[in-house]
Parts: C-alpha cells; structure tokens; sequence
C-alpha cells in the first residue's frame, strides 16, 4: 500500500485551536536542511527529551509528551484515537514558496512494523504531495498514511503555510485491523521488494527464457516499472 486516507475525520475548528497554542512556541528548522528549500519548521508535542524544541524522529527510542501537548486537549484525543503505542509526534510547517526535495525515509512503512499519519491543520490548494509521483489531495482534518519508503516530495507554492500534525506509530493487533479494513495486502510483505534497477536486469535475463513463467513474471516486471 502506498498510501491510504482513513475514515477519521478531525474538526478544523479543534485544530485551529489548539495550533494556536503551538505557535507560541519557538518553532526549529528541520533537522535535514540538505532535503528542502524554503523553510520547513517544527514543534514537537511528543519527544524523546521531552523538550518542544527536540525535533528528531528516531523510531524504536522512548518519547515523552511535551509540556505543550498537556495543554492541548483536541490534539490529545486524536492521539488517543489510535489503539497503539506512540513514536514521535510533531507540527510541521511548510512555509509558503517552500518544498522538500523528493527522497526516501528509512523503515517508514507499515511492513517496518511503523506507520506515520498525517492530519492537515492549515493548507492550500497550490500545495502537492506526492508519492512514487502520485498526487495525495490532504484535506484539512483528514487522516493520511502513507509508506514514506517511497520517494515522496511537498511543495507549497500558494499563500499560506501549510502545517500538519505528524503522529508516528507502532504497529500492533489494532493497527493490523485498521490496515486490513483499508486492503491492506498483508501477503506482500513476504515478497522480495527489488529496487529498479535489478527488475531491469531480470527482464534482461528472463527474455532469453522461453518458457511462460519467464513471459509472465517479466510482464509483471515490466508492470510495476511502468513499462507498458
């Protein structure tokens, strides 16, 4: 799955609320200053120090909720919407005429057993969010996952910010059933995931087999490159 929205649908009203009492924070540059241009800024409202201003998102640590977070009961009971343990959790800014460059995260999928939601808070319609070069069209409220293993990139070219609440999540028994309910293909996480480059050099090889099971499987390469 690359990416999915979710049935939860969040009040604006809430949520503008409780940013409010966030932007009085002091807000820090993204820590991968070499992935964006612009300015892409953060508050955490779940940490490993505990501290706002610790903005590192580093799976598998202990967080801490944030002196922040206890004052924001909106944000507090969407957190508390999802049945399972919580990673890091951070507003993220994406300032007007600002973009991330396209790049991949590190075990940011649901077979990674994590998943990362987004719930848009301010946005605009000049902003796009890709992923493997699919558009996502967040709304605000709504509840996005998707598999940031993929190559995804944001732009902002419109005239507002557009800030969303980031929640990271542990997989668990509720989340399995959260993910079967939206197709999730549980089967596909024991098969091998092979990088382009390496489908390219099967088709070559395959084609020199003349049998069907060689015609299918390169007809399914070709497929998942896009080929045909």
């Amino acid at each position: 799955m690359e990416f999915h929205k979710f049935d939860f649908i969040f009040e604006e009203s809430f949520l503008l609320h409780d940013l409010q009492i966030c932007v009085q924070q002091s807000w820090q540059q993204h820590y991968n200053q070499k992935d964006y241009a612009g300015n892409w800024t953060s508050i955490s409202l779940r940490s490993i120090s505990g501290l706002e201003t610790d903005i590192f998102a580093h799976p598998n640590s202990e967080f801490k909720n944030t002196p922040t977070l206890e004052k924001c009961n909106y944000f507090k009971h969407i957190i508390s919407t999802f049945e399972c343990e919580k990673e890091a959790i951070r507003l993220l800014n994406l300032a007007q005429n600002s973009f991330i460059k396209e790049h991949k995260d590190q075990s940011a999928g649901y077979k990674d057993g994590f998943f990362r939601l987004h719930i848009p808070i301010l946005t605009n319609e000049n902003v796009v969010f890709t992923v493997n070069k699919k558009v996502l069209p967040m709304k605000v409220g709504e509840c996005w996952y998707a598999d940031f293993n993929l190559p995804h990139f944001v732009s902002n070219t419109g005239n507002t910010d557009r800030i969303h609440l980031v929640i990271d999540c542990k997989r668990n028994d509720w989340s399995d059933k959260l993910f079967e309910s939206a197709g999730y293909d549980f089967e596909s996480e024991n098969k091998p995931n092979y990088d382009n480059e390496t489908k390219l050099k099967m088709i070559e090889q395959l084609s020199f087999m003349k049998i069907e099971a060689a015609e299918n499987l390169i007809l399914q390469l070709k497929k998942e490159l896009n080929l045909l």
